[in-house]
Parts: structure tokens; C-alpha cells; sequence
């Protein structure tokens, strides 16, 4: 057994995962992860490259680009132009991300599931402040990035943002064994709130959807193209944000500086289309929701 498969099979181990993941000092580790992996260095660079594919299945082959500055460089990496396909259907809400599907289902009055047994509300995700008839009695998917995958997200469908909503929070780590371990654990890490509302043609247009980032241990940081900030663990700047940014289905909206998660809300009438399920892998542009009305 090679020495990569046999710490994978340790990694693997649930308690020893969860300590190594989260018994640590979570925010000052995402901070100097921050710092290093901007670090422009040749030496640094590569070293950190390998040592991140060694422990991954990172594929740079669909990247814009084939030389870096940095391994931050390399985590927010463009793609090439062409390497996902859009679906185009009006009634098709696409991912937004590459991403494993977690939870999902039905939002049941205000409350949605990260983890079979792990409920939360509505209102402890997107603040209290915020009104969630939208999404009474909807429906969400849970969208998991790995540390290998592309880490820009994108709209859903054509839409205009209208208001976000920043949170800074920890930085549990959000994989599928903290998700069972940690109750309202999206609630807790760093996060924004995207309010949109659908545009262009199919009967949905009108209806209001929520994209909702969330950071994790060592992968904190979002970058919207549309706002000239960037919201990080020591931002102090406004809470909530009004704007007016149109996009076009597929667009893309930002980054995470690294990369977690993403949940999407959607209100009733949507629902997750056929096929996909908790562990199915999508890319981005692949129909995740369709409106049934």
C-alpha cells in the first residue's frame, strides 16, 4: 500500500478526521493558509501545488491557464472557455458550482436539513433581519465543493441580485463527518446571502431564489465580481449590502477565495431534477432544479 493510499485510509478514520479538522485553532490556520498560499515564490508555489495534488485529485487539465504565481493562483483558477455546457432550458435552475450534492428535499415550513437528524432554521442561515416567505415550504440542495474542484460560482439562471447579506463567522470544517457532529454548522461558519430574482423567459421568471456561500477551515474568503469588496474573516465593513447586478444563466458571479460549499434556496414549485441525489457529482451548468409550477 503506497504511502498516499495509507494516509487516505487514516484521514478516512471519523474521529481521528474530526479531530485533525477541527480541533485546531479553525481561524488562525485559515488566516496563515490565507497568507502563505499568496505566497509568489517558485519554490513555495510548487511545493505546495504537489503537496496538494499528492493528497487530492486535483486536474488542471480544463484550466484557462497552465502556469501559476501561486497556489492561490491555482485554487481560483478561470476555466477554459467551453469546458461546461449551460443547459438552456427557461425552467431550469443549472449548478452553480462543480460540486458534490449533499442535502436536499423539501424545506419544511422554515426549517432545512444539513445532515439526516441536524435540522436548522431559515432565518439562523440568512439572519433574522431577512425575510424568508420566499422560501417557505421550498426546496434546497446543498452543494459540496473538494479542495481539487473548480472554485467559481455562477448563476443559476438569468437574474438580478438584488441584496447581500454578509456573515462572519467560524470556520468549521464542513465535510460529511463534522455535518453529523455539528448542529447548525452552516450557521455558524462564514457566509453571504445572495438574493436574486429570476429573469428572462419560462413561467418562473419573478420568482426569488437565494445562493448562499459558505466558507470552511482553511477555505475562507468570498470575492463577488459585483461588489468592490472582499468579504474575509476580519471584515468590519456593512452587514447588508443593496445592489442591482444582472446576469445571464451561467455567468459568473465570484469566487471563494478557496472554496466549501454553496446552498441553494428555491421557492415551492421547484424541485431537484430527476437523477440527481445525495453523492451525485455535477458540474457546473448541469440542471439541478426544474420548475414544476
Amino acid at each position: 500500500m503506497s504511502i498516499r493510499t495509507t494516509l487516505q485510509h487514516v484521514l478516512a478514520h471519523e474521529d481521528l478526521n474530526f479531530l485533525l479538522t477541527n480541533r485546531l485553532p479553525r481561524n488562525t490556520l485559515t488566516r496563515f493558509l490565507g497568507w502563505f498560499s499568496k505566497i509568489e515564490h517558485p519554490w513555495v508555489r510548487d511545493a505546495s501545488i504537489a503537496t496538494w495534488k499528492f493528497f487530492s485529485d486535483l486536474d488542471l487539465s480544463e484550466a484557462k491557464k497552465q502556469s501559476f504565481t501561486s497556489m492561490h493562483d491555482c485554487f481560483t483558477r478561470e476555466l477554459k472557455p467551453g469546458a461546461r455546457t449551460v443547459d438552456p432550458s427557461p425552467e431550469v435552475l443549472s449548478s452553480p458550482v462543480d460540486a458534490i450534492v449533499g442535502a436536499h428535499g423539501r424545506i419544511e415550513g422554515t426549517q432545512v436539513f444539513q445532515a439526516k437528524g441536524f435540522p436548522y432554521a431559515l432565518q439562523d442561515l440568512v439572519g433574522s433581519n431577512e425575510d424568508v416567505q420566499d422560501w417557505v415550504d421550498g426546496s434546497f440542495v446543498t452543494l459540496r465543493l473538494t479542495s481539487s474542484m473548480y472554485h467559481r460560482f455562477h448563476a443559476p439562471h438569468d437574474c438580478t441580485v438584488d441584496h447581500v447579506r454578509y456573515f462572519s463567522g467560524d470556520t468549521w470544517n464542513v465535510n460529511p463527518i463534522a455535518l453529523k457532529r455539528v448542529e447548525k454548522l452552516f450557521c455558524k461558519n462564514e457566509r453571504a446571502l445572495l438574493r436574486a430574482t429570476l429573469a428572462g423567459e419560462g413561467t418562473c421568471k419573478g420568482q426569488r431564489i437565494a445562493i448562499v456561500p459558505v466558507a470552511a477551515i482553511l477555505v475562507a474568503s468570498i470575492r463577488l465580481h459585483f461588489l468592490d469588496v472582499l468579504f474575509h474573516l476580519r471584515y468590519r465593513g456593512p452587514q447588508a449590502i443593496d445592489c442591482n447586478a444582472n446576469f445571464v444563466k451561467g455567468q459568473e458571479m465570484g469566487w471563494f477565495q478557496h472554496g466549501s460549499t454553496v446552498i441553494v434556496l428555491a421557492p415551492n414549485g421547484f424541485q431537484l431534477q430527476e437523477g440527481l441525489h445525495t453523492g451525485s457529482r455535477i458540474r457546473m451548468g448541469q440542471a439541478l432544479m426544474r420548475w414544476l409550477g
